[in-house]
């Protein structure tokens, strides 16, 4: 068993895993041996074990005394716990409070998670996209779009609104900066 508590990336990477959801599955609802997991997950036996295994190895199964299999259900409360008392970088320091508060609400580690809806929220957003520009420089739309993709899976959309909201201009088939803040 891990002496480290699991922290919740890791926890949602150990559960990414088909076989392991599956495991997890049935123990959670009941499954207390090798056997029992292989019929309740409907694993071969192999792929059970392996399975079983990483989640020991994980801490988030253990085995009694007497053999049976557990769930370690503190491993999500120590993962959630671990998660909230760690400091949260603050990617958005040195932008106005204004300004701060819509991106803390739309950024998360400099992925975009939702377009914002509102044209002032969105604004800000499209601002902030803009700053991967360089001014000056010229860009193809290929690359624009390898640069929005960094932020959002939605690349053909922010560029959209960035071309609607003149931040960037097009023509030619190339795109350049034209607007937002300069730094």
């Amino acid at each position: 068993m891990s002496a480290e508590p699991l922290d919740a990336a890791a926890l949602v990477g150990l559960l990414a895993d088909d076989d392991r959801r599956a495991a997890f599955a049935a123990l959670t609802l009941g499954a207390t041996t090798l056997d029992d997991l292989v019929v309740a997950s409907a694993l071969p036996v192999a792929r059970a074990s392996r399975a079983l295994a990483r989640l020991a190895a994980a801490g988030l199964v253990v085995a009694g005394s007497d053999g049976s299999l557990a769930v370690v259900g503190a491993a999500f409360q120590r993962a959630a716990r671990h998660a909230l008392a760690r400091p949260r970088r603050d990617e958005h320091a040195g932008q106005p409070a204004d300004v701060r508060k819509v991106l803390d609400a739309f950024v998360r580690d400099g992925e975009l998670q939702q377009v914002p809806t509102t044209r002032a929220k969105r604004l800000i957003v499209l601002d902030w996209l803009a700053q991967d520009f360089e001014p000056g420089e010229r860009y193809p739309e290929r690359r624009v779009n390898a640069i929005l993709r960094r932020r959002h899976a939605d690349p053909a959309t922010l560029r959209r609104y960035l071309v609607d909201e003149e931040f960037l201009q097009r023509a030619g088939g190339e795109y350049w900066r034209a607007g937002g803040t300069f730094r």
